[in-house]
């Protein structure tokens, strides 16, 4: 199979753009070349068109609604299936945060079973609560920084404003875990590690990279479904952040053929289908397959920010999205995902003897951890 990506609404890492908030990735996976098979169809377009290369943002609906049937017909034609990919940049600032201070294998406030099962999601919830705009702002500052020093005084003042805030949470559980964790992330900085060694790690906590998972998971997931080996991943080529999608796509690619649990009731991660192959960045003028995939995005794009399309240019874009994918990584969509749980009975019998004793030794551990601080 052959997959063409190509992203929207990039802002580096500013997060926080209330022009741009969320960050768009396309994917239209083909099981032939479209730099090949759809230059025909491209070059005839243009011609009509009088443009050198196709972009959906400079044409606009007026001037893409007469050739959209001609790109439905060959999509279908040729069974294109277009993914759509979004990262809520300013929730990533507040999720990024939480799973580095609370993750319970560096802070030892917090028992294993509230990050590594659903629980993880309850405490989330309940951090997020606590941040503004600012507040998040001022985390995202603190996870780029390279100064340790200043990251730590950067974090100082952010564990004292969610300290002064604990009070805003309803139940006094989620306030004895949090402030826990809190003053132990604040007496132990250098076990929480939360700066950024240098420039290329700091491009790898950015919504692009997190998008690019993404990307990455739903290509292996597509070619596994329809058995298919991937035989080329083109990029649309951009400085800043190709070479740190280039070293996640090669991790990935190790990890090809691993399974992994990441805890009861949790989501399992399935490497089997990891492409073998490298992405390709290649001009975004350079590429049929990433002319196809922007008109699409503009599209996808558009109908997201409820902005009006023509039935043809509709018509156009579920010719290819119906069997496509979707996901989203925001607290929106977390919630969506794990809301059940908070509507689920309460147990008719007894725990388990041995799952009791793992709970009360967590806890047991934990009050120790705090009573010293």
């Amino acid at each position: 199979m052959y997959f063409f990506v190509d992203e929207s609404g990039n802002t580096g890492q500013n997060l926080f753009d209330s022009a741009q908030p969320t960050l768009y990735y396309g994917v239209l996976g083909s099981r032939g070349n479209l730099d090949v098979i759809a230059e025909p169809l491209l070059k005839a377009l243009r011609q009509e068109l009088g443009v050198k290369r196709i972009h959906a943002n400079e044409l606009g609906v007026g001037r893409l609604t007469p050739i959209a049937e001609r790109i439905a017909r060959f999509s279908k034609k040729n069974d294109l299936r277009f993914s759509l990919y979004r990262v809520s940049k300013p929730d990533h600032a507040i999720i990024t945060f939480f799973d580095q201070v609370f993750d319970s294998g560096l802070n030892e406030a917090l028992p294993w079973h509230h990050y590594w099962t659903p629980l993880r999601y309850v405490l989330l919830f309940k951090v997020a609560h606590l941040f503004d705009e600012e507040l998040a702002k001022q985390a995202w500052s603190a996870r780029r920084e390279q100064n340790p020093a200043r990251c730590e005084e950067k974090l100082e003042k952010i564990y004292a404003t969610l300290l002064e805030r604990i009070g805003r949470l309803p139940d006094a559980r989620s306030r004895e875990l949090i402030t826990g964790a809190i003053k132990w992330a604040r007496a132990n900085p250098k076990e929480i590690s939360f700066g950024s060694s240098n420039y290329e790690s700091t491009l790898q906590i950015s919504p692009n990279l997190i998008g690019f998972q993404q990307v990455l998971q739903a290509i292996a997931m597509q070619a596994g479904a329809q058995k298919r080996p991937v035989h080329r991943i083109t990029v649309d080529r951009q400085t800043e952040f190709n070479g740190a999608q280039a070293e996640l796509a090669e991790w990935y690619r190790r990890l090809r053929g691993h399974k992994s649990d990441l805890g009861p009731g949790m989501p399992k991660m399935d490497f089997s289908n990891m492409p073998e192959t490298p992405p390709v960045f290649v001009p975004g003028d350079q590429s049929a397959g990433l002319e196809l995939v922007d008109i699409t995005l503009w599209l996808a794009k558009r109908m997201e920010d409820k902005k009006q399309i023509s039935p043809e240019l509709a018509a156009l874009f579920w010719s290819q999205a119906k069997r496509g994918m979707t996901d989203e990584v925001s607290l929106k969509a977390l919630d969506k995902r794990w809301r059940h749980i908070a509507h689920l009975p309460e147990p008719d019998k007894p725990l388990p003897a041995e799952l009791t004793t793992i709970l009360e030794e967590a806890e047991a551990k934990r009050r120790k951890v705090v009573s010293a601080l």
